[in-house]
């Protein structure tokens, strides 16, 4: 089973995809896009070019566990995506994940320029791996 998670920014997307086991997330990069129909273009591409089974989407929930507005336009994609995509889609709150995924990048000693390049893919892994550590217990083997 292959999952996919995008981190959706305002105009970047970041990507990450799991193993075949489902057991660990790894970076695939970022694109960018103009408008909803868009977006949804180039996720059904992502699909169906890495062949997934499942996706999640990161859930911007704010710190104080409230859904605010960038969370009800993820909340609102992830409705159309089910109605357009035969794969189960999901949530997953992402809370902190681009400061992880900062953090990560300052300790691995790359500039700032280099760190925004590759900000929004590496928070993408952060979300979806911890998608993948809280199902963990739920995996069937």
């Amino acid at each position: 089973m292959r999952i996919i998670g995008f981190d959706i920014g305002t105009k970047r997307i970041g990507v990450a995809l799991s193993d075949q086991l489902a057991i660990a997330a790894n970076a695939k990069g970022v694109f960018e896009y103009k408008g909803e129909e868009e977006l949804i273009e180039k996720i059904k591409e992502r699909i169906k070019q890495f062949e997934v089974d499942e996706v999640v989407l990161g859930l911007p929930v704010n710190m104080n566990g409230t859904i605010g507005e960038s969370a009800k336009k993820i909340l609102q994609l992830a409705d159309t995506l089910r109605k357009k995509l035969t794969v189960p889609i999901n949530v997953f709150d992402e809370r902190l994940s681009t400061v992880m995924a900062e953090n990560f990048l300052k300790e691995a000693d790359l500039s700032r320029k280099k760190r925004k390049k590759v900000i929004d893919t590496s928070s993408a892994q952060i979300i979806l791996q911890g998608y993948l550590d809280a199902r963990g217990t739920k995996r069937e083997d």
